[in-house]
């Protein structure tokens, strides 16, 4: 299972939220450049980024902390928020970015969707985010009346070939990841599965490798010391983006 570290972006600084609030945010750095090297000499080999800002309004303010992030690591990245046209997704891959996460997008814009799996297959993610089993757009502010089952469904026709899903109530939480879900989406598609939200311990990273997921993101555990990357690494070895 691949381990993903992850740095949410804002105003170029890495923080974290507590369940998709962004009236409770922490700033944990004002050079994330520096937390992606902690990363890459931690033994990591990939990166989960997410602008926070991009994800609300679709300007990609974070781009230049994305690219500082990018040239001084070598991590493969991957990147979501505000990506909502084929000029954007072109942006961020030309400067390095490995693969680039629709979520809003690919529910209220599926021609542009449909447009960027054709043009840039296994560079295409999406990202399911979650909340009540329905599907959260707008940086997590809005919720759909889509059920995240019928949407993953409808990714995997598509020829979409990674999801990231996100349980919004486990998210920055600390209360462990709701691994039934990730159970259950392992079973029933053939996509690859990345699992966020809520990762908080070693059994956790261990349950996840134990269901065969694809990947796993760490976001606020590692920040705070509840999980160790290093063993986290070791606990998940193998994978590849």
């Amino acid at each position: 299972m691949v381990i993903l570290p992850a740095i949410d972006l804002h105003h170029g600084c890495a923080v974290r939220l507590f369940k998709g609030d962004y009236a409770q945010m922490t700033e944990y750095s004002d050079a994330p450049e520096k937390v992606a090297k902690y990363f890459a000499d931690c033994g990591a080999e990939y990166i989960h980024l997410v602008d926070l800002e991009g994800a609300k309004t679709g300007e990609t303010v974070n781009i230049s902390s994305v690219e500082k992030i990018v040239k001084a690591t070598g991590l493969t990245a991957e990147l979501g928020g505000g990506i909502r046209s084929m000029e954007v997704v072109k942006k961020y891959l030309d400067i390095g970015v490995s693969r680039v996460i629709l979520g809003t997008a690919a529910l209220k814009d599926p021609v542009f969707l449909e447009k960027a799996v054709s043009a840039y297959r296994e560079k295409i993610a999406v990202g399911i985010d979650i909340n009540a089993g329905k599907v959260a757009v707008n940086g997590w502010t809005e919720i759909s009346d889509v059920d995240f089952r019928d949407f993953c469904k409808k990714m995997e026709d598509l020829g979409v070939q990674t999801i990231i899903c996100t349980d919004i109530s486990r998210d920055g939480a600390m209360q462990g990841t709701n691994r039934e879900l990730y159970a259950q989406l392992q079973k029933e598609f053939k996509m690859n599965i990345i699992a966020s939200g809520g990762v908080s311990t070693i059994d956790d990273v261990k349950a996840l490798a134990k269901l065969d997921v694809y990947g796993a993101i760490l976001g606020k555990a590692i920040y705070t010391g509840a999980i160790d990357l290093k063993e986290a690494l070791e606990a998940a070895k193998g994978g590849k983006l």
